[in-house]
Parts: structure tokens; sequence; C-alpha cells
């Protein structure tokens, strides 16, 4: 065979026992965007708080994470962290409901689908909460509403403003009335925090649906939302055959909800912190914690 043949002939794949295959991604170095596919450095793709450097798409972001992105270091105190879930009415669809809990708290390390604490966004103090997508699509049973009614009662009492970083499917149907009686409870705790005249503001992330949106996600002073977020009550396939109609393309997205006044603004997550910081120094005085409630200790973040 000459060397001409041997070039000719040669396997293209690189390898001769090697078969064409989609471009490999190292574990732990790159991070390909659902959207776009682009392929991101994880270091670069983190420090933009894992929004894709080439199309901009919000990518969903672990509860501890975006505690890290909006509080200040070494200013976060995390609040009722032992409180955990039970199966009070002993339900079982395909698996028992005390299975599926016990599974995903060994999966995603969280007890529950929501993180609360205080701390500084940019020295201003707060009461932050933060639900996470990953805990049964961030539905709201006993515990997450009791982790958030506890919060807002406390920044009522110190005189915090209040902002919740909403994610959720709604309601968790495994706690029946006891997940819906949330809604009321959250509720009314936000209406006495605002009789207070205290700032509350719900940041609205992909998803935010259900008994969420129908409760204290839409109850804020202000009203944010992260670019391109499903928000909406019911399925887009259920309204449309109730109402037999064929929807618009964007309906039940943030750019929806802001064109029909539902939303104050729509808020880049890169630009979340700074945009809150403006708007707590607008609308909230400065409290006095340490002269009202003795507080936790802070925990780095």
């Amino acid at each position: 065979m000459s060397l001409f043949d041997w070039f000719a002939n040669r396997p293209k794949s690189g390898s001769i026992n090697q078969q064409p295959s989609e471009r490999e991604i190292a574990d732990g170095l790159w991070t390909k965007c659902e959207e776009c596919g682009t392929l991101s450095y994880n270091k670069d793709f983190r420090s933009n708080q894992m929004v894709c450097l080439e199309c901009h798409h919000h990518r969903r972001v672990p509860a501890e994470e975006r505690v890290c992105q909006l509080i200040d270091v070494n200013t976060w105190m995390p609040l009722d962290e032992g409180l955990r879930p039970i199966d009070p009415l002993k339900f079982r669809d395909r698996k028992a409901y005390s299975d599926r809990l016990r599974e995903t708290q060994e999966k995603t390390t969280l007890t529950d689908a929501v993180y609360t604490g205080t701390g500084q966004l940019e020295g201003l103090p707060l009461a932050l909460a933060v639900m996470d997508f990953r805990f049964m699509g961030g539905s709201m049973g006993s515990v997450v509403g009791e982790k958030l009614t506890r919060l807002i009662e406390l920044a009522t009492k110190v005189g915090l403003p209040v902002v919740i970083v909403c994610a959720s499917g709604g309601a968790r149907m495994q706690e029946g009335m006891l997940s819906l009686m949330q809604m009321a409870k959250i509720s009314g705790a936000l209406e006495r925090h605002r009789e207070a005249r205290l700032l509350y503001i719900p940041v609205l992330t992909h998803p935010t649906t259900g008994g969420v949106i129908a409760s204290f996600a839409m109850l804020g002073d202000i009203i944010l939302a992260e670019p391109k977020a499903t928000i909406g009550f019911s399925g887009r396939r259920v309204i449309e055959q109730t109402l037999k109609e064929k929807l618009p393309d964007d309906f039940q997205t943030s750019e929806y909800y802001l064109q029909h006044g539902l939303v104050d603004a729509i808020v880049p997550r890169t630009q979340l912190k700074k945009t809150l910081a403006q708007l707590i120094r607008l609308h909230q005085p400065v409290p006095k914690v340490s002269s009202v409630v003795p507080l936790p200790e802070a925990m780095p973040v």
C-alpha cells in the first residue's frame, strides 16, 4: 500500500477502533447549555451565576448556590433547619410518600424544598427564603409553609424586608388539605408584615406555578421575575382544552406577565442582587436588628 492510499483510507475518527460519536464532555469541567448547546467552562459559568454566556439562558439554581449569589459573605444565618416533613396521611401512590421523602433527602441533601434565613445584601439586612425545585418539584408542603411563616413573622418583629425566591410546581398533593392550608397561613403572615409597613419582594423563577403563584408569589409590593421563566397556575394544555382556544406562544412566561401588568420588572440574574439592594434602599429603612431580637450566629456561605 502506498503512502497516498494509507492517508486516503485511514479512519477519520482519529482512532482505529473508535466509532464516530458526539463530542465528549469531561466531567466537572464543562457545562452544556440546555437551550443553545454551547459548552461553558464551569468556572466561567458559575461566575456568571449559571447564565449561559452565549444565549443568556437562565439555568435552575440550587438553593444554596442562590444564597451565595445574593447574601454577603459570612452574614448568612439559617433558620429552622431542624424542621422535617412527616407523612400524616400515610399517602401512597406508586410508592409510599415516606419513601419518596427519604430518597429525595438523600439525593439532594435537603430536608425540604426551601431554605430560610437572615443575612445582608450589600450591607442591607433582610430575611430571605429560597425555594429549591430539586426537592419534589419545589412543592409546598407543611414544612415549606411553616418555615416561610416563621421567617415572615420574625421579619415583622425585627423590622426586616422579606425576599422570597420562588420555584415551585405548587402545593404538595401527598399532604392534601394540610398543604393547601399553607397558602392561607403564609398569606396571613404577609398581611401582618404589610400592616407593619415593611417591604416584601417575591422573585419568580422558572417555574413558579400552582398554589405558590395563587398565594404568596403574587402578593409582593414589588414583583420581580427572571427572563423567560414559566409562570402560571394550571398547565397550558389544560387551559387550551377548557377554553377551546389556541394560546399565544409566549403565554405563561415572565415577558407575557410583564406585558399584562402582573409583574413589575424582569431582572437578569446577574443584576438581581444590585436591583434588590436598590429597591430595599428606596423603600425600607435600615432596622436596628441587634436591639430588637437576638439572631443566631452567622454562617459563611
